[in-house]
């Protein structure tokens, strides 16, 4: 009879112990929400949430703990085999949540990011314990041949939600395209026939991409002196736009490099690519390109004489 009493104690305690910390859980979600407003995006409720999941798993796990495993010896001797046969039987489990710890700790990074994970690229809409949840976004011409297989010929959303599980900052290379300095340098590649000059071409490369890209230039200047001090850089990368020229057995390839941000790049350079068109069609010069000419014909001898008849 007490064994069974004291079973319906440990019980009782647990329900209300639990419950308690659900409802403080709730409280503290509707009140984030009644101050920060009805922002779905904004961070800061992004980690309340995360603090109040966290509050909420400790208080279960304590509760567990010292509830069902209550006095000294077997407290820790419990402790120690439950631990044991977490770290064993639930191994990717316990190294998804210690990645999502490190995520929080650490400057990996958090919720608005636009990152490429385990072959997935886009932004991070959520953070759980044990995945994170990706916006998937497509890939640039380069980088086609790269798996996932993707449809989308730019950095813009495919539609995709792709969830990661979080042990994956262990196993593969994080990028984050947006954490410390939210620009990209890209390029457009330009073939010029060599009938044609490639100065008047250089400097329309230069004049356009000027024009589009000088106040991200400048915004690029100033996020890039926290950069400088933050991490050590043994060159000072240069901001402004330059062309580069490469000798082909066809043409002349002069390749324009710029700074733009990371999102709407696909949008600057479908801009710039109009206008460094219209420019060059202005000066009467074409893009180059694979097509062949037949610059000789041999000799064709028709004849209209018809055959003498067989003898």
């Amino acid at each position: 009879m007490n064994d069974s009493g004291g079973l319906l104690h440990r019980i009782l305690i647990t329900a209300i112990i639990i419950a308690a910390a659900l409802i403080a859980a709730a409280v503290i979600r509707a009140l984030s929400r009644a101050v920060l407003g009805g922002e779905r995006r904004d961070r800061s409720r992004f980690w309340i949430a995360q603090a109040t999941h966290l509050f909420v798993l400790a208080t279960i796990l304590v509760v567990i703990v010292v509830v069902w495993f209550a006095g000294g010896k077997t407290l820790a001797t419990s402790g120690a085999w439950i631990a044991a046969g977490l770290t064993v039987a639930l191994q990717r489990v316990v190294t998804a949540f210690a990645g999502y710890l490190i995520i929080l700790r650490g400057n990996v990074f958090t919720v608005g990011d636009r990152i490429m994970i385990g072959g997935v690229r886009g932004d991070v809409v959520a953070l759980g314990f044990m995945q994170t949840t990706i916006m998937e976004m497509g890939q640039a011409p380069g980088e086609q041949n790269d798996d996932p297989s993707m449809w989308i010929h730019g950095r813009q959303y495919s539609g995709r939600i792709v969830r990661v599980t979080n042990d994956k900052i262990f196993d593969t290379p994080i990028y984050n395209y947006t954490r410390d300095f939210p620009y990209l340098w890209d390029e457009l590649v330009i073939p010029v026939r060599y009938a044609d000059d490639y100065r008047v071409v250089e400097q329309i490369l230069l004049e356009v991409v000027r024009e589009h890209t000088a106040d991200i230039v400048a915004e690029a200047a100033r996020a890039l002196e926290p950069l400088e001090s933050k991490y050590f850089l043994s060159d000072s990368p240069d901001l402004e736009p330059r062309v580069f020229m490469r000798i082909t057995d066809n043409w002349t390839e002069l390749s324009v490099r710029f700074v733009a941000h990371e999102r709407g790049l696909r949008v600057l350079k479908d801009a710039i690519s109009r206008e460094i068109l219209d420019r060059m069609n202005a000066v009467h010069i074409g893009v180059a390109s694979g097509t062949y000419a037949i610059v000789e014909v041999p000799p064709l001898t028709v004849s209209t004489t018809a055959a003498p008849p067989p003898s």
